[in-house]
């Protein structure tokens, strides 16, 4: 009897740990405003916590100014992780403003450490996540108006693009502080030293002067 309670408290563990390491720790105080300088406090996940008793409100406040979407994409994602925003750190969260001029899209990406929740604050955007291959690759799609929320699933491939008349913003909740992101055309076409094009040549079902042409492209 006591060896299988042994046992069983052993997967216990086991399990604890397996879902611990893939989400960001959850924090052991209220809250560890992230500073550099290593006099000021102790170190806590990864960085260094401001004295508590020097802690203000002006640690849990940001503005995300208005990004500028001329270029290529018509978007732009201004990210606040706590490099930006110290009053994040320990609390498992970050977030993102995004900008979108009229037929303006966030290409295809993925965040490996993140369920993103996104909210339309102006404009229209059609928005869509990719399924793996155990889903059969099913593509979800949705068009959202403003106050209207959708979810990517941790580490799918989504998207969003307008498609109203005028500008689009959105606002991207991620539930890590480090959610990081994997921009799909960028790490297949972009990387530095390149993929081999035969490689891709195989994977895409093309010849080598196209994977060349996107090659060229990301650059």
């Amino acid at each position: 009897m006591k060896s299988s309670v042994f046992i069983s408290l052993i997967a216990l563990l086991a399990l604890a740990s397996s879902f611990a390491s893939a989400f960001d720790p959850s924090p052991l105080q209220d809250f560890c405003v992230g500073v550099n300088d290593t006099k000021l406090g102790v170190f806590v996940n990864g960085r260094f916590c401001k004295d508590p008793k020097l802690v203000e409100a002006e640690d849990f406040f940001f503005r995300i100014m208005e990004g500028n979407t001329s270029n290529p994409l018509g978007s732009q994602v201004t990210q606040v992780s706590v490099d930006r925003f110290p009053g994040l750190n320990t609390l498992g969260i970050s977030l993102a403003r995004i900008d979108y001029a009229p037929n303006g899209v966030n290409p295809p990406h993925i965040h490996p450490r993140a369920t993103e929740v996104l909210t339309v604050l102006e404009g229209t955007l059609m928005v869509g996540f990719v399924a793996s291959n155990q889903n059969d690759n099913r593509f979800f799609t949705k068009v959202l108006n403003k106050g209207e929320v959708f979810i990517f699933p941790f580490s799918m491939i989504h998207f969003q693009i307008n498609i109203g008349r005028g500008n689009a913003v959105a606002l991207s909740s991620l539930s890590s502080q480090n959610p990081g992101v994997i921009t799909i055309a960028k790490a297949v076409f972009g990387s530095k030293p390149p993929v081999p094009s035969d490689i891709l040549s195989k994977a895409f079902r093309v010849n080598k002067d196209i994977i060349a042409l996107l090659q060229k492209q990301q650059q």
